[in-house]
């Protein structure tokens, strides 16, 4: 417990309402207004594989457009550093003097950063986005938002105060399709959601896995102490370090890699901002390399309003790494049919047919069979290679940091499905229902 405030003293987050810390006490002389021709010279915080791969492209599927550029990198790990400005560097994507800070305060110490891009370990979001938006910036955050209860009030609060720009990595918000689905849902065409089957299956033993990495890192090439943050304070272990997704509670694997995207959805296309219930199982059953976080994962949520228990939907989640059949898939139903965001289409496969309305008095319910947009040309400034679904969020981001509307995917969406992977979570390691309550905005064991 000592680790944990300790830590939240020296980050700034202890405060009343979580709020000021010793980086934001100057935080009015960071901000400034953003004009069309302002360029947003914007930091990356962990040049992780994900930026690499995936968040760099897409930024830079719109920098030019929108006068965007990459001024520096803020990581633990040397070697991480001086990859980013190699890499940067021979995209021709680093601004001139590309900034290498050891840490996110060497970062923020700098006047001449306006946001940034956060794609650090999973337990680390939530108080890393509280960082930079105490010191004045805008952040975009990967998911999961946060893997604590404490840590989503801290980051949500921090936001709130600070009115800045935050996006959530819930890339999904930003897709063509899913705001077909979402608007035909809202529409009432769908009817009442009665239940939602979501999949995520792979067989993948070297999911999460760097072998290679983890043989060649150095704890004297690192900060260690810097990297557990508020977590445990515990020996050397570069697995922790690297390949954290398979170790609690350094991440909550499954829950907060995968499902964080999925459950998502559901708040979003409903409205609910968590569910009522959950219970949940798993283990360990075949990838038996010391990890702690399990390979299986199966958990069911109860949805609905918190003031009528008679009204709601189950949903049902599901996850393996040792048998990909079934892939990902993101099954909605109603009385009438289903909305399959597989092969985007509504179609009225289980609804409700004359032969079995008709001898209970009843009228057939099926729905119209028809195509969820799903193709919209993305206009870029260079054909980099991004997905098309982040670099939609990406830019979304970007415009909202010039216009100060609140982004797809906000602070609160990212509280939102954390509460709800959080809980899940928590059924699983101890095997009891776990239930949200609203009006203390507490998970409660049943």
């Amino acid at each position: 417990m000592s680790n944990r405030r300790d830590f939240l003293k020296k980050a700034g987050l202890a405060t009343a309402g979580f709020a000021l810390g010793a980086n934001s006490l100057n935080a009015a002389s960071y901000r400034r207004i953003l004009g069309s021709n302002d360029r947003v010279r914007v930091g990356i915080v962990g040049f992780s594989d994900r930026f690499r791969s995936s968040l760099a492209p897409s930024f830079m599927d719109h920098a030019k457009t929108l006068n965007f550029e990459f001024m520096g990198v803020s990581d633990l790990w040397n070697r991480r550093r001086d990859e980013a400005e190699q890499y940067m560097t021979s995209k021709g994507w680093a601004a001139p003097n590309f900034v290498k800070a050891r840490n996110n305060e060497e970062l923020y110490a700098r006047k001449d950063v306006d946001a940034v891009i956060i794609s650090t370990a999973d337990f680390q979001h939530a108080l890393h986005c509280a960082e930079a938006v105490n010191s004045g910036r805008d952040a975009y955050v990967e998911k999961p938002f946060a893997e604590s209860l404490e840590d989503a009030k801290i980051a949500l609060a921090a936001v709130q105060k600070n009115k800045k720009i935050v996006q959530v990595g819930s890339q999904r918000r930003s897709a063509p399709n899913y705001w077909a689905a979402y608007d035909f849902i809202k529409s009432g065409k769908f009817g009442d959601i009665t239940t939602v089957e979501m999949t995520w299956n792979v067989n993948q033993p070297g999911r999460w896995r760097r072998p290679q990495l983890v043989s060649e890192i150095r704890e004297k090439d690192t900060d260690w102490n810097r990297f557990l943050m508020n977590r445990p304070k515990v020996a050397w272990n570069p697995r922790f370090y690297l390949e954290y997704r398979l170790f609690y509670p350094y991440s909550s694997g499954i829950p907060g890699q995968w499902m964080a995207h999925q459950i998502d959805t559901v708040h979003w296309f409903t409205g609910l901002e968590a569910p009522r219930s959950v219970v949940a199982n798993g283990g360990i059953y075949t990838w038996k390399d010391g990890r702690t976080n399990p390979d299986t994962f199966t958990a069911v949520f109860e949805y609905g309003p918190f003031d009528d228990k008679n009204k709601g939907f189950q949903v049902i989640y599901s996850s393996r790494f040792n048998n990909s059949a079934g892939g990902t898939k993101e099954y909605y139903y109603s009385n009438g049919g289903m909305i399959n965001l597989d092969t985007n289409e509504i179609t009225p496969t289980g609804g409700l047919d004359e032969k079995n309305a008709k001898p209970m008095g009843l009228s057939a319910n099926q729905l119209v069979k028809q195509e969820l947009k799903s193709n919209v040309k993305i206009e870029t400034d260079a054909n980099t290679g991004a997905d098309p679904m982040t670099s939609l969020h990406m830019r979304n981001w970007m415009e909202c940091v010039r216009s100060r509307k609140e982004p797809n995917a906000p602070a609160s969406a990212g509280f939102n499905h954390s509460v709800a992977n959080i809980m899940s979570t928590k059924a699983l390691h101890t095997g009891k229902r776990v239930s949200w309550d609203p009006k203390n905005k507490e998970i409660v064991l049943s």
